[in-house]
């Protein structure tokens, strides 16, 4: 029987196995243009859904990190990617990136903060490859984020433009959000440190609101950023916008938290105290809320207020999140609560989500823990579970990209 105990020789195995064999699975992720095909079940393109700049900008990122780890054939890929967000996704007349285009390379309208966060991840870890233009495009992202997306005032991110830049939805998010603070802390180990302190001022914002909530994080804010609870409660499976708490954000949250503390107060650990407390809190409560709640082993995909499932779905992400923090948190604190929390997880990922069969892993189950494709059909990219063969192992006041770099090319 195979053994899933952190730092044991074959858990270590075991997750370089599996980050290699996603690699293969995702190849035929580019689309001629370089824009990233949804991948089915199987890892073949899904050629009639749009090619969506989010998941280009993955496929930049976890193929750039895959280059530095000396595999040419990532190499050539990243490039593809990253010539997408050069070319067909780049919105040449009003700026920015377009939200993706669909199938016939028409451009899909808004402008979405999410998916220029991504764009600054992707091209800060192409530029850590060593890709041709990557620099540039990550300069460019960032003045563009700047001027669009940040709001200064706030010390928080803006939602969503439409196509020209002349229209602000008054819906504001931390999904968002959550994945600025993931790009800053990119862009500050790989290029400007000043990017650390915007992170920052997100957390604090988002510490402050887990703390009014019973550490279960509000998603969804009204224009002047006051906490819309009810949002969806409708629609409680919307793949960006669920209702109530999403326990997989949770977790999520406390990863990025710890890596901003020990990356900002290096020198002096005990002001980064407070905020591993808070990490501690917000992965705690989510655990207790969503892992097994119904049953059956898995972590359900939203929560009500009270703590209570409402979508009881397993998402393959929050199984990713939840091998990365609870490994974080056992290399920072030393307890033996998150080795065996992440001992729990690997084997469920083993036994559970990950398809022996075809590649990569399952991106929705039920409650019974049975293939689902209501919100994740086929299995779209290979970012998180990518990152969960990667940050157990990596340093953990650093972004993964960058720690990668460092081991692989010093």
């Amino acid at each position: 029987m195979r053994q899933y105990i952190i730092d044991t020789e074959e858990n270590i195995r075991f997750l370089k196995q599996n980050a290699r064999d996603l690699i293969t699975f995702g190849r035929r992720f580019p689309s001629p243009q370089g824009s990233s095909y949804y991948l089915g079940d199987e890892g073949l393109p899904m050629t009639e859904r749009p090619r969506e700049t989010w998941i280009t900008s993955r496929m930049t990122h976890v193929y750039s990190i895959a280059s530095m780890m000396d595999d040419e054939k990532s190499k050539i890929l990243a490039e593809a990617a990253l010539s997408g967000l050069q070319g067909e996704l780049k919105d040449t007349v009003n700026g920015g990136w377009f939200a993706g285009v669909d199938k016939d390379g028409n451009p899909l309208p808004d402008k979405q903060c999410y998916a220029h966060a991504f764009v600054i991840l992707a091209s800060s870890s192409a530029y850590l490859a060593g890709l041709p233009g990557a620099k540039e495009l990550l300069k460019e992202a960032l003045e563009l984020y700047d001027e669009k997306f940040w709001d200064e005032k706030e010390g928080l991110a803006v939602d969503t433009w439409n196509t020209e830049f002349t229209v602000l939805s008054d819906y504001r998010g931390l999904n968002a959000n959550m994945h600025t603070v993931e790009a800053f802390l990119a862009v500050a180990d790989a290029l400007d440190d000043s990017y650390r302190v915007r992170a920052g001022r997100i957390i604090d914002r988002v510490i402050g609101w887990a703390k009014d909530n019973n550490f279960r994080i509000p998603e969804h804010f009204t224009s002047d950023w006051q906490p819309d609870l009810e949002m969806n409660k409708e629609k409680p499976d919307d793949p960006f916008k669920p209702y109530g708490a999403t326990p997989g954000h949770g977790i999520e949250w406390a990863r990025l938290i710890t890596q901003w503390a020990l990356s900002t107060f290096r020198e002096t650990p005990a002001d980064a105290a407070p905020y591993i407390e808070a990490a501690r809190k917000l992965y705690e409560r989510a655990i207790d809320d969503a892992w097994n709640r119904d049953g059956a082993e898995g972590i359900v995909y939203t929560t009500d207020w009270n703590g209570e499932p409402v979508v009881h779905d397993r998402m393959h992400w929050t199984l990713a999140e939840a091998i990365n923090t609870s490994a974080v948190l056992f290399r920072v604190t030393g307890e033996e609560r998150y080795k065996n929390d992440y001992e729990m997880f690997m084997r469920y990922l083993d036994q559970v989500v990950l398809d022996h069969e075809t590649g990569s892993w399952f991106h929705q189950l039920d409650e019974h823990n049975q293939l689902k494709g209501t919100v994740w059909p086929g299995k779209s990219d290979l970012y998180h579970a990518f990152q969960a063969m990667l940050i157990p192992y990596s340093e953990t006041n650093l972004s993964i990209a960058t720690a990668v770099h460092r081991k692989h090319r010093g």
